[in-house]
């Protein structure tokens, strides 16, 4: 029987932050628990905030961890670290397989086979070596369709980082420079279902039952970091790289996804993300997303909800009047 601190790096790997070495977070965070008696988290780098933020919702999220870190030897702290990073490792090997595969299906174009074929098993075709990869892609901006831009893509003449996006993380892989948070990671090709209900819902209507990876762990809405996850691993199915990889400087996945995360913690981005959040529960967890949807105008809890306000603020009104 496997170690439950195993299956929780799968859940947390995917759902809270996918790349990072575990036994490192571990021992920076009780170190860092420390220092914090005497330096308050704000005057750390950014760096370190982020990863502490991760390490305290590795502690809220396992129980009785905390206590296990505090009164283990540094051994058994790397240890359970390593357990953690298996478990993460893991299902994000599994989720790469099946996608290698599976994005196929999703690229089609409806009704006709891509052109030339694209090998399951093989990337070497991918990424932009293939017409219909390439235009998925290409950083939004740029224009695939310019002979010039396709060549420069392909020799690697220009080279793509992490933080230049791909068209396809826009809605029907349409970028708008004036406004470029509208459709951003709307895509249907972001197939979230895959990944944490079931393979086979992918393309169906959302259910109100939930399963697969969600179910199993107790899941009923999305996490920002598990849009970045599944976007990261839709952008390396597509692409040529045969192998995942933190250090991979090709796909540089890394920069990719923690470039998501940069914008989905920036406070002053909080409305978009909110927005997006709610967009994705509706598809994934269509009845718990239901309390986040405005509430129907003229409806009696809409009167209700008005009646309750109007006493308040009378009662309010009165107290400071008197």
């Amino acid at each position: 029987m496997s170690d439950p601190l195993i299956s929780h790096g799968r859940h947390f790997g995917r759902t809270v932050f996918a790349l990072c070495n575990y036994p490192s977070l571990l021992t920076n965070g009780i170190l860092r628990l420390e220092q914090m008696e005497d330096t308050p988290l704000e005057d750390f780098p950014a760096e370190e905030r982020r990863e502490h933020r991760v390490f305290e919702q590795l502690l809220d999220s396992y129980p009785g961890l905390l206590e296990r870190l505090k009164t283990g030897s540094e051994e058994e702290i790397i240890h359970v670290g390593e357990l953690i990073g298996k478990g993460a490792a893991g299902a994000r090997g599994d989720d790469t397989k099946t996608l290698k595969s599976a994005v196929l299906d999703w690229i089609s174009p409806k009704g006709a086979a891509i052109q030339p074929p694209l090998h399951r098993n093989s990337k070497i075709d991918r990424g932009f070596n293939h017409e219909l990869t390439g235009s998925l892609l290409c950083p939004a901006g740029l224009d695939w369709k310019d002979a010039e831009t396709r060549e420069n893509l392909r020799s690697g003449e220009m080279l793509v980082c992490g933080d230049q996006w791909p068209i396809f993380l826009y809605a029907h892989h349409t970028f708008d420079a004036d406004d470029p948070w509208c459709g951003l990671l709307r895509s249907r090709l972001l197939a979230y279902k895959h990944v944490f209900t079931s393979p086979s819902s992918v393309d169906k209507e959302p259910k109100a039952t939930r399963s697969g990876n969600a179910r199993l762990h107790g899941m009923n809405s999305v996490t920002i970091a598990s849009i970045a996850y599944v976007a990261t691993q839709v952008r390396f199915a597509i692409s040529s790289s045969s192998v995942f990889s933190r250090t991979d400087t090709t796909t540089d996945s890394e920069t990719f996804y923690h470039s998501l995360l940069d914008l989905f913690e920036d406070p002053e981005e909080s409305k978009e993300v909110d927005d997006l959040l709610t967009w994705w529960n509706r598809q994934v967890f269509p009845t718990s997303s239901a309390a986040k949807r405005p509430i129907s105008a003229n409806s009696a809890l809409s009167k209700i909800r008005l009646k309750r306000l109007a006493i308040k603020q009378t009662t309010d009104s009165n107290l400071i009047s008197s």
